[in-house]
């Protein structure tokens, strides 16, 4: 069984393709008011978490929200794919700009269970995404870039069953100043 010490405060970032099981993994783990989702973004805001038209309005809500909770200290869980470099960065800057730490839990799930859990969901993502996040992802585990993004601490789910008996240990972490 997989565990994690997680300090709280500190930013958790998931990262996995669509299908791979993080909102799940969230949801089981963490309270929801911990959890920050792109998804349930694109909800509020059109009305359809699959809605890509409202991406850019999302993220930026997404951003916003994460820099206010780590500023007040506040442990917050980033749900979406986060599978590419550039869109890890700027979660890692903001909290090193808080003084908070961060992980990441990767969901390197394979692709025949991915698409297995995308095609019992209430909104099935087409192949050729899951394909290109799967393939993201793949590049991000194989070239051990998170190491060199600046997280503190990573780690590495390799299937539905790691990511179901995963625990976490909450550290209370005193904040400098």
């Amino acid at each position: 069984m997989a565990s994690i010490v997680i300090p709280d405060p500190s930013l958790v970032v998931l990262v996995g393709a669509a299908g791979a099981g993080k909102s799940t993994l969230a949801a089981r783990l963490f309270a929801a008011d911990e959890i920050v989702s792109s998804d349930a973004l694109r909800a509020m805001i059109s009305g359809d978490e699959g809605d890509q038209r409202v991406s850019g309005v999302a993220f930026r809500v997404l951003h916003r929200t994460i820099g206010r909770r780590l500023a007040r200290g506040q442990l917050t869980v980033v749900d979406a794919t986060n599978t590419e470099a550039a869109v890890r960065r700027p979660l890692v800057a903001r909290a090193r700009a808080a003084g908070i730490p961060v992980s990441v839990i990767v969901l390197d799930i394979d692709p025949a269970t991915v698409a297995r859990q995308n095609g019992g969901r209430s909104r099935i993502v087409d192949a050729d995404v899951i394909e290109r996040h799967l393939a993201a992802v793949r590049r991000t585990v194989d070239g051990d870039t998170l190491g060199r993004e600046g997280f503190d601490q990573i780690l590495i789910l390799r299937t539905s069953s790691d990511a179901l008996a995963l625990k976490i240990d909450r550290r209370p972490t005193p904040r400098p100043g």
